[in-house]
């Protein structure tokens, strides 16, 4: 079996050599290390491989020599700027007062602005939190003071328990427990590794984590406030759209007293989704509830435990299955999205779905040979879609449903209304490319996909229900 040490060494000659040997004493395999001192100078990830047993006896050893983080919570790295007078010696009142707090200067950063001021940001290693406000109370006497965000600090991180302080505020955001965290730790890692083995900043990868954890939190509770529209297709059939300010809309379908959804956001919006689908559909309790998947994103199968009966594709089928069995999705294989899939999936509480629920409808053609192929068709009540499944441009297993005879398209992610998202849905959106490079997996590929959904819309006047976004109106000619 595999384990994750997130170890906290001292920062001398031999530290990593003491618990190498500590592993190769038990006969574990060392199979993967991260360790950057400009980043962080006391944490070090170590991925070992063992047996149960030698695991559980590397943790006796590991705690013994004081190298496993036992109280990582009850420390913190608090940034200051402090406004000083700019003449010789207006430092030294406020360096005498973090010693007489016995705080450690993690960080310094100070630069002359041609004013009669200089503005000192200093990162504190406080082990006492309790201590901090009755420090700055102090230091309030002596000069303006202000706390900042490490986002603020001249995009230069902390370079003493970096991990820690980072993990910590993305977790109060999301309120997620202590054991989450960890996990999240190992994950922010792996990102921070990763960027650094392309040779690449990390500060705006890092600063867009941050802001995506701050989009998901804003949105919860009261504050949850999605965009609901009705469209009328027949006298017995209508659309109801559901656009939450993050992650994919949800579709759902009302036909002769039937209900059929597709895609259903978030997880971390279930009880808000809840509330309002039951003002959608009171009885939802009580009814079968079937939802049909575009396609296995995070933000599209959230609320999947929820239902009884998921239909998708076999490629859909089978990624979710594999997320299930603990293997990697669609997503994860591409080592450059993985870890802020893991962190997406983390932040927003997604849950694996029992592969006992899922319906495939249509047989997997493996070697697709143009953009969208027609892969079966779908009839639910009133409606009667050929169903098209994508080469994978923005995911395999992607599908579009088009009802010829009602002139309706719902496209997924491959075609979305650009212009019909709201200002939250908009600075939603320009996150994720950031994270993983793209939301495609082939962008060339993905634009071939999305002529080729148009190509296919005979004359009249459509309704486009892509999952992000309102709807679309498109008319075809003769």
């Amino acid at each position: 079996m595999k384990k994750t040490y997130v170890t906290s060494m001292p920062n001398h000659i031999g530290a990593f050599l003491k618990a190498s040997k500590c592993f190769s004493a038990l006969g574990i395999n060392i199979t993967r290390v991260s360790y950057n001192k400009a980043v962080d100078s006391h944490t070090l990830f170590i991925d070992a491989e063992g047996t149960e047993e030698q695991l559980n006896k590397a943790d006796i050893e590991l705690q013994k020599i004081g190298y496993l983080q036992s109280n990582a919570n009850k420390t913190s790295v608090v940034l200051i700027e402090f406004c000083l007078d700019d003449k010789p010696g207006s430092v030294t009142n406020i360096l005498t007062l973090i010693n007489d707090f016995n705080f450690n200067i993690s960080y310094i950063s100070s630069q002359e602005n041609g004013t009669d001021y200089q503005y000192f940001k200093m990162g504190l290693y406080v082990e006492d939190v309790d201590k901090i406000s009755e420090f700055l109370s102090e230091a309030e006497k002596l000069c303006k003071v202000r706390v900042i965000n490490y986002n603020s600090s001249e995009k230069v991180y902390d370079n003493s328990i970096f991990y820690n302080t980072y993990v910590m505020g993305l977790a109060q955001t999301m309120g997620l427990s202590e054991e989450i965290s960890r996990e999240l730790l190992v994950h922010v890692n792996l990102a921070m590794q990763t960027l650094d083995e392309q040779g690449l900043s990390p500060y705006r990868t890092f600063d867009s984590i941050s802001k995506f954890a701050e989009l998901l939190g804003a949105s919860k509770g009261k504050a949850f406030e999605p965009r609901i529209s009705t469209h009328k297709i027949s006298d017995n059939t209508e659309i109801v759209l559901i656009e939450p300010p993050c992650g994919s809309n949800t579709i759902i379908i009302k036909s002769n007293d039937k209900v059929l959804f597709i895609d259903s956001g978030y997880a971390c919006y279930g009880d808000e989704m809840l509330e309002v689908i039951h003002k959608v559909v009171p009885d939802f309790d009580e009814i079968k509830k079937t939802i049909l998947v575009t396609h296995a994103d995070v933000d599209h199968c959230g609320l999947l435990p929820l239902f009884d009966e998921i239909i998708a594709s076999s490629k859909t089928a089978l990624c979710l299955k594999n997320e299930y069995l603990g293997n990697d999705g669609y997503r994860e294989k591409n080592s450059l999205h993985k870890p802020y899939i893991n962190i997406c999936k983390i932040l927003t509480s997604y849950q694996t779905t029992n592969p006992d629920k899922i319906k495939i409808m249509w047989n997997d053609i493996e070697n697709l040979t143009e953009p969208l192929t027609q892969i079966g068709f779908f009839d639910f009540e009133e409606l009667h879609f050929e169903v098209y499944e994508g080469k994978g441009g923005h995911l395999p297993g992607e599908t579009v449903l088009i009802d010829y005879a009602k002139h309706i398209a719902i496209t997924g992610d491959i075609y979305i209304n650009v212009h019909g998202l709201t200002p939250k849905q908009a600075e939603y959106n320009q996150y994720a490319p950031i994270l993983m490079t793209s939301v495609d997996t082939d962008p060339k590929l993905c634009a071939d996909e999305r002529k080729s959904i148009i190509g296919r819309l005979g004359v009249g006047t459509w309704q486009i229900f892509g999952a992000h976004g309102f709807k679309k109106d498109y008319s075809v000619n003769s």
